[in-house]
């Protein structure tokens, strides 16, 4: 079995709806859901917009190899109404992003694992240091607390409060 750690983001529609969706779709056709940080509201990175998304870390145990989780997750943002605009950065209604799949390092043109921003962005960065703070990044050898630590992003990253 391998500990895949996912982060799921929306900006568009019903966002905390939808990160429960695409959660239970996961449950279904990935692997058993383990532990899953707070959710997190969060500025876009990379582009602007007036839509702030909800982000969430969750870690999944599976026993399938990890283009069969790509596709299982691309299936997913398909059917819960994510476009895919190559070169373009925009909002969406879901967004899956896989962080790290066990300790593998994989780069081919399908997927790159681990993701190779992960380090660069406080929105992927905060939830997960929230349920994996000690997880060594197989390529930077350094844990996500010193990840956290050194990164450079300044973008707000709050709890989500429902009531707010």
């Amino acid at each position: 079995m391998a500990g895949i750690f996912l982060l799921l983001g929306s900006n568009r529609g019903k966002r905390k709806m939808m990160i429960s969706r695409a959660k239970r779709e996961i449950g279904k056709r990935v692997g058993g859901i383990i532990n899953t940080s707070s959710l997190y509201e969060t500025e876009p990175w990379g582009y602007e917009d007036d839509h702030p998304y909800l982000n969430q870390v969750i870690y999944v145990e599976s026993g399938q190899y990890p283009t069969e989780v790509l596709d299982h997750l691309l299936e997913i943002e398909s059917e819960l109404g994510r476009t895919r605009k190559p070169g373009c950065i925009s909002g969406r209604k879901i967004d899956i992003d896989i962080l790290f799949y066990s300790d593998l390092v994989m780069d081919s043109p399908l997927l790159t694992i681990p993701h190779p921003r992960l380090h660069l962005r406080r929105f992927t960065l905060v939830p997960l240091f929230e349920i994996g703070p000690g997880i060594l990044h197989p390529v930077f050898n350094k844990t996500v607390k010193q990840l956290l630590d050194e990164c450079e992003d300044r973008l707000e990253v709050n709890k989500y409060c429902v009531d707010s």
